[in-house]
């Protein structure tokens, strides 16, 4: 692979996020894992080759893909040769109608792929094949399976691409409206910190990055405010993330207060050093914290602590969450 600057990849982040007017973030749902090409039909019923004798099409949007027919006693069966997808049906139009139907989670996913990397057609390569400046924009992409793809691609090539400072720039971000889906990304690549922030001052600048995520969060879509107490607390493991969620306890917003109360039951797990000062800050929480819903959750987080369990109390909903 051929050497990538850092600055190349910040200037690539800074570009996608440009292409945006600034916005809310959008709620971003569950990460729906997909599957392509669907079960071919033409094999279960011994459609040969020399049967796809028909020939129509169908319009989705502002493409026209082509569609071989195929009769047998079963029925009608048609394909869409590109899209790898079959269908069949008791009619020509009725097959056309299903192969349209069923070739949208390909399409949507194509489509959600190259409004992510700004492009003006929809995406057919492969993603392994993308570039990995266009693997960072893909985590910003509005389908989770997309930017997870993608995610799983920058770390396989961590040790050849020094991707830490785009990330970090990405998690910093506040105007992307599915700036979740990178967020908890990002996140999640972060709890191998290290092998995406090699040095300690690219680590230094993600703890601060994630403590600021916390300390000013509108909202938890996908987890991604939550999963940022359990990174510091739990999977970076140092002084210095200990010393941000301590902080954290007294954010602005509740939901950073949340996710800080429930990271300090790792700081106890994992550095018991710090187990005291857990329980006394928890406790603190529980008498001061103005949220009621919170201050009985620091309650029940501190007994956990103090009773040395493995598990914790589960965290509050705020009535106005999904």
């Amino acid at each position: 692979m051929t050497a990538i600057s850092p600055e190349s990849l910040v200037e690539t982040v800074q570009r996608a996020l440009s292409r945006v007017e600034p916005s809310a973030a959008l709620p971003i749902g569950h990460r729906i894992p997909f599957h392509w090409p669907p079960h071919l039909l033409s094999g279960d019923y011994h459609i040969a080759p020399h049967d796809w004798s028909g020939n129509t099409s169908f319009q989705d949007m502002d493409e026209t893909f082509a569609v071989e027919l195929a009769h047998n006693s079963a029925g009608v069966f048609g394909r869409t040769v590109d899209l790898w997808n079959e269908a069949k049906g008791a009619s020509a139009e009725e097959v056309v109608e299903l192969l349209k139907l069923g070739a949208q989670p390909l399409l949507n996913r194509q489509r959600a792929a190259s409004e992510a990397l700004g492009l003006t057609s929809r995406l057919t390569a492969p993603i392994p094949e993308l570039e990995p400046h266009q693997w960072l924009c893909l985590l910003l992409c509005r389908d989770r399976d997309v930017a997870h793809d993608a995610m799983t691609l920058i770390e396989a090539h961590a040790s050849e691409v020094p991707f830490g400072r785009a990330l970090i720039l990405l998690l910093r971000d506040r105007r992307h409206p599915y700036r979740r889906v990178a967020h908890w990304c990002v996140l999640d690549m972060f709890e191998d910190l290290p092998s995406l922030c090699p040095s300690s001052t690219l680590q230094t600048e993600a703890v601060r990055a994630i403590r600021d995520l916390i300390w000013d969060a509108e909202d938890d879509y996908g987890r991604a405010v939550y999963k940022a107490g359990v990174v510091l607390g739990g999977h970076i493991c140092t002084a210095e993330s200990a010393e941000v969620l301590f902080e954290c306890v007294k954010a602005p917003s509740k939901i950073g207060r949340r996710s800080a109360l429930h990271a300090l039951f790792h700081v106890a797990e994992w550095m018991p050093e710090l187990r005291e000062r857990a329980v006394v800050t928890l406790h603190q929480a529980a008498e001061a914290d103005p949220e009621p819903m919170l201050r009985q959750y620091a309650a029940c987080m501190a007994a956990d602590v103090e009773a040395g369990g493995i598990d914790h109390v589960a965290e509050p909903m705020f009535p106005e969450e999904p």
